[in-house]
């Protein structure tokens, strides 16, 4: 299936414009993480309460917060586990400083409020557990997802080096680090939590931006075959490539993005900030795929092609000397040469 029949749009000539795009784009992101500190870091890195709630009927997860947003929990994180019929809840709260002796005293305030708000229903629910997350563990998931992030890139530079060559490997990285970026910052800007669902967003838009990247490069590496032999230029190789791929990359866009926006929408309270990551992950890597990685091989190639000519100069250095012509060589002298050469032998 395919969306347009043919395309001509000359990416390459566009490339500018894009860079410019998306250095507001980066520009954005890191004022709004300077402003703020750095990105809202959630329960899972700075450490908190998990409330682990069992109900005797299926319980209402926005009456549950409704509870204890009235005790200012509002911002809690409440999600429904294990198997429906076991109607378990888990209620995370992310504070400050966190002791032992504070998850024993909030867990009876939580228990109260949600009385509170079921009381004129027969919904009774225990307390199973209330656990204490400490900086500490925090911290060693926050290490974790760094790590997780890292090596996703290493990995991709040696994958896309070994099957492409170094430049479509810079190309590829340039572009996941351009869609990433982007992501934070926004997450940053909408003052969302950073927590692991987020985390797995990122690596999700690692992954979909990389698939795109990959497939204009696969046919790159085709159409480097059969033009290199029609002496066409790599910037038309690349205007082509980008276009033949392009509607395979916008069906799949699309569709992508209709699910994840469903998700966002009717997702719940838990998802909103993993869908809107992915929202953003998926407009800009398709972006990328095409205004960013394959720019960046043409700028590559270019700088490379200057300085083998720089080099070519140097050992060749041209010295101009004046060239005598045949004709001056043969041409007879004159009279008043010869009158001249007579005299000094006379002379003599």
């Amino acid at each position: 299936m395919r969306l347009f029949k043919e395309t001509h749009i000359d990416f390459i000539k566009l490339r500018k414009i894009a860079f410019v795009v998306s250095g507001v784009l980066v520009t954005l992101s890191i004022v709004s993480l300077f402003i703020k500190g750095g990105p809202k870091l959630g329960l899972d890195f700075t450490g908190g309460v998990e409330i682990h709630l069992k109900f005797t009927r299926p319980p209402s997860i926005s009456r549950i917060r409704t509870a204890l947003s009235k005790i200012g929990l509002g911002e809690a994180v409440i999600q429904q586990y294990g198997q429906k019929k076991d109607n378990l809840i888990l209620v995370r709260l992310g504070v400050e400083k966190t002791s032992s002796e504070f998850a024993s005293e909030i867990s009876p305030k939580v228990e109260q409020a949600i009385r509170g708000e079921f009381k004129d229903e027969e919904n009774e629910f225990v307390i199973l557990s209330s656990e204490l997350i400490g900086p500490k563990v925090g911290k060693e998931i926050q290490q974790k997802a760094i790590i997780a992030l890292s090596i996703s890139f290493i990995g991709m530079l040696i994958y896309i080096a070994l099957r492409f060559e170094l430049r479509f490997a810079v190309g590829a990285i340039v572009a996941l680090c351009h869609d990433v970026f982007i992501a934070v910052g926004a997450l940053s800007i909408g003052n969302f939590e950073f927590n692991l669902p987020i985390v797995a967003a990122l690596l999700t838009i690692i992954g979909y931006s990389l698939n795109d990247t990959i497939v204009i490069y696969d046919r790159i590496r085709e159409n480097l075959k059969i033009y290199r032999k029609k002496a066409g230029s790599l910037k038309d190789i690349l205007n082509s490539s980008i276009n033949q791929s392009l509607s395979r990359t916008i069906i799949t866009s699309l569709t992508t993005f209709v699910v994840v926006l469903a998700l966002f929408l009717w997702g719940g309270e838990v998802l909103h900030g993993f869908a809107f990551a992915l929202l953003i992950g998926v407009i800009v890597g398709t972006y990328s795929s095409s205004f960013v990685a394959t720019p960046v091989v043409y700028g590559w190639e270019r700088k490379t092609e200057v300085e083998k000519i720089q080099v070519m100069r140097k050992r060749t250095k041209i010295i101009k000397k004046p060239v005598v012509s045949a004709a001056k060589k043969d041409k007879p002298k004159s009279k008043v040469s010869r009158k001249r050469k007579s005299r000094k032998k006379k002379k003599r």
